[in-house]
């Protein structure tokens, strides 16, 4: 009996599912509306060019894991425990934590963008999905968030349901895409939607909170989020960022680089005029260079009169880690950045397929991939669901694999901040 590997079978499997989606699409053609054929190609699209398996990740208990500047190290199960200097983690005590669900915990407490289908029609195109083109748009609205958690939650914050979260391993994000959409596709026919109802509501959730503190938290949790919705009206969802990139020649279903998105987020929050985002700005450096007095500057300069503290600032360098490929020499500079508390994450991934890097272990990077096609879920009701902005595994990655184009992200909460990271950066 001839023994084919898991790899080709699934190739094969997908060569096969594409096969007979476009065969059934070719008889059926003169059937359905121009929308639903829009549809069913951007499902097909997806199919035959974003099929990912979701897989267990297997971490090691003998070296340290490091998560945007925070240390686990899960051979040492007491967090009272200190590491020893031999462990290799090389940050300050008190960011180390010692357990397996603590960093679980942590991971997950991080928010995670995805693909959205079924979101309202992007201005100037029928597209209502991102699928396939918008991967580095999405990575570039995480590093984003996890600035805006630093900035309104501290990096201690850990979302109180974080360990609620149900673990798909066991389920391909495809298996997940073909029930969904077999579902949204007789629905449609028959006329019916179905009504997800939230499993955790936001009077739930504050309900249980002891304190104002905690209910403030989630509060901020809630409209983090809520900023990244896809939705027009979202400050940073795909809609505005999409308005902006057009300034830099890009359109909805082209394809972002980290550079692109780094300057796209920029504008976007010096754009908001949400009440709660005038303390933050970012700065974008130029040919892989921070000019100290330009952050400063940007700092101070742009509060107004009446506020004398400083504006907080999140630095993006797009860079270039090698020519066609990742020079491995650049694995420390890489891992000296993701261990810093002032790291934010970095755009990257690998060619024409962008992830959120927020740690690493050994040689492997950590990272959580947009490419999962979710439901749009409507932000603006009060107790929107909350669990798929949240992921629940984290992945690894090689970093020989990593594109050597990608975009670092730093946090600086004031101009003391700035100065302490300049310092920590250059060593």
């Amino acid at each position: 009996m001839l023994k084919v590997p898991v790899a080709a079978a699934l190739r094969l499997e997908r060569l096969r599912v594409c096969g007979l989606l476009l065969w059934w699409l070719l008889l059926e053609l003169e059937h359905f509306p121009g929308w639903w054929l829009l549809h069913i190609f951007t499902v097909l699209q997806f199919f035959c060019f974003g099929w990912v398996l979701k897989t267990k990740t297997y971490f090691s208990r003998n070296s340290p894991v490091l998560l945007l500047g925070k240390c686990y190290h899960f051979k040492y199960e007491d967090e009272d425990k200190m590491l020893p200097t031999t462990s290799g983690c090389t940050i300050e005590d008190h960011v180390i934590a010692g357990n397996v669900e603590e960093f679980r915990k942590d991971f997950i407490s991080r928010i995670w963008l995805t693909y959205r289908e079924e979101f309202p029609q992007i201005e100037g195109s029928a597209l209502t999905t991102d699928c396939g083109w918008g991967c580095t748009l999405r990575t570039g609205q995480m590093l984003l968030a996890q600035g805006l958690i630093l900035h309104f939650l501290g990096r201690a914050w850990t979302w109180p349901d974080a360990l609620n979260i149900e673990n798909s391993d066991s389920e391909s994000w495809t298996s997940h895409t073909v029930k969904k959409f077999t579902a949204s596709f007789e629905a449609s026919l028959s006329g019916e939607r179905e009504l997800k109802t939230p499993t955790i509501s936001l009077k739930e959730t504050i309900g249980k909170y002891s304190d104002d503190h905690e209910m403030r938290n989630e509060i901020y949790h809630r409209k983090i989020i809520s900023w990244f919705g896809d939705s027009p009206l979202a400050v940073f969802g795909l809609h505005q960022l999409i308005e902006y990139g057009k300034k830099s020649g890009k359109k909805a279903g082209d394809w972002y680089g980290p550079a692109v998105v780094a300057h796209i987020l920029r504008k976007a929050v010096e754009e908001a005029r949400h009440p709660d985002l005038q303390g933050i700005t970012i700065y974008v450096a130029q040919d892989c260079t921070v000019y100290n007095s330009d952050v400063i500057d940007k700092q101070s300069a742009s509060m107004t009169s009446d506020n004398a503290d400083d504006k907080a600032v999140i630095i993006l360098v797009p860079v270039r880690l090698g020519g066609e490929r990742t020079n491995t020499d650049y694995l420390e500079f890489v891992k000296g950045i993701l261990s810093l508390e002032y790291c934010v994450g970095i755009i990257g991934g690998k060619p024409k397929q962008s992830y959120y890097f927020a740690g690493f272990q050994d040689d492997s990077l950590i990272y959580m991939d947009p490419h999962y096609c979710q439901s749009f879920v409507d932000v603006s009701i009060k107790d929107f669901p909350l669990e798929t902005f949240h992921c629940p595994s984290p992945k690894k990655m090689s970093f020989r694999k990593m594109d050597p184009s990608c975009t670092i992200g730093f946090y600086c909460r004031n101009v003391q901040d700035f100065e302490r990271a300049s310092e920590e950066i250059t060593k």
